[in-house]
């Protein structure tokens, strides 16, 4: 028998991972097999590999000395050479000292939510939000999430009101609420948000005495016109963001991300917690050589956006063609469709039936909006930056699906 805690996980599995596991083990390929996945639900950053492959070639032999045990919340060196990097895209100082490296943004939102959280106590979310929050922010630390519906009717753009509620409802059943969590950019809905609207956010958390965590996985993949705003930026002590490697440089792979906080008692219980989750001495050293030359990191990262928006137009263009709507994104890996139109059934049920019928008859993985909170039904994430031609071939599949008529037809799709 294992623990509750372990029983738990094992039975919370994201559903990310699992469609994505399940696409990867039969991938489609035109000849070879007709009949594999189309993988179009996992955000990975699959427009860099040439470019990975260039810089990789330069790099020099391991040494004895990364092999060797390293600080385990990460080396001097990298944790110097991200501050630099993050403090240029920040816009804000960011103090080497403040950095906890650990295996992968996941680790660093699970640190965070278990250093603020003890088991029971809530942690509110504007949804729809990443789905795999649910077991980063709340697996191990025992925290419940409380979704902040937003309104399709304004794209779900972030507001303020919705998360004051839900805060206030929470606090009135009871519930101790620790912090406030987001993802921004956004993902899945790709959306930047404004800079007033996050110091308001700052502002709110702090009213009503709570954390505000923010995972900034994206803050290099922005391509729309509205600039990013770090919450470094507009916040205070209280304020707790996480950065990877995985989607601005595309090595999730690597499973390297870090916890900035000024903090001192959060970052004093972040390092202890880093002790079951270090990146590796060589790994490290790596990134710390891929940061060496802020002009050549610069330039990628350049190439890096140009790049995703690229894909994000082209995606776009698919969907126009085939009659779906989408929201317009502006930054990250994945683009908001509306299926709302294709919906079997009414409700989550008729989402979830779609979905299968996407997954076993069409051989896409996209993933539905449940799996992201979504306060309404019938809209799915899609990801864009792989093969072009992958992308088209789902797309059309997706095309094909029969539109209902009546009440999910005539809501409308947003372009």
């Amino acid at each position: 028998m294992v623990s509750r805690t372990a029983a738990a996980l094992a039975a919370a599995s994201p559903a990310i991972a699992e469609a994505h596991f399940r696409a990867e083990a039969t991938p489609y390929h035109p000849i070879e097999r007709p009949d594999g996945y189309l993988n179009l639900g996992t955000a990975e950053n699959r427009l860099l590999g040439d470019l990975l492959t260039a810089w990789a070639a330069e790099l020099p032999p391991v040494t004895e000395q990364e092999t060797r045990y390293a600080p385990l919340h990460g080396t001097a060196l990298l944790r110097e050479r991200i501050a630099a990097l993050l403090t240029g895209t920040y816009g804000a100082p960011v103090d080497p000292e403040h950095l906890v490296l650990v295996s992968g943004a996941s680790a660093a939102l699970d640190v965070i939510a278990s250093v603020l959280c003890d088991p029971g106590e809530a942690i509110v979310l504007p949804a729809p939000y990443y789905g795999a929050f649910d077991t980063d922010l709340g697996g191990r630390s025992g925290a419940r999430l409380v979704p902040a519906p937003l309104r399709s009717g304004t794209g779900f753009a972030l507001e303020l009101e919705p998360i004051d509620r839900a805060l206030r409802l929470a606090a009135r059943a009871g519930a101790t609420v620790r912090a406030i969590a987001l993802a921004t950019p956004a993902n899945p809905l790709g959306l930047v948000h404004p800079a007033d609207l996050l110091r308001d956010l700052v502002e709110l958390a702090a009213a009503h005495r709570v954390h505000l965590i923010g995972d900034q996985i994206y803050a290099h993949s922005v391509f729309g016109s509205r600039p990013f705003t770090a919450l470094e930026a507009v916040g205070g002590e209280r304020v707790h963001t996480v950065w990877g490697f995985a989607k601005d440089f595309g090595l999730p792979g690597f499973k390297a991300g870090v916890l900035h906080s000024t903090d001192p008692e959060v970052l004093a219980a972040a390092r202890a917690l880093a002790y079951f989750a270090p990146v590796s001495t060589g790994t490290q050293a790596v990134l710390a050589r891929l940061l060496a030359d802020p002009v050549r990191t610069a330039a990628f990262l350049a190439e890096n956006r140009r790049r995703l928006a690229a894909s994000c137009a082209a995606a776009a263009a698919q969907l126009a063609r085939h009659g779906i709507g989408h929201l317009p994104a502006e930054a990250g890996c994945s683009l908001w469709i509306d299926l709302r139109p294709m919906l079997p059934a009414p409700g989550f049920a008729g989402e979830q039936e779609l979905w299968r019928t996407v997954a076993d008859r069409l051989r896409v993985n996209i993933l539905p909006g449940a799996a992201f909170h979504s306060p309404e039904p019938g809209w799915f994430r899609l990801c864009h930056p792989l093969d072009a031609g992958l992308v088209a071939e789902a797309v059309a599949r997706l095309g094909t699906l029969p539109r209902r008529t009546g009440a999910a037809a005539a809501e409308g799709s947003p372009r």
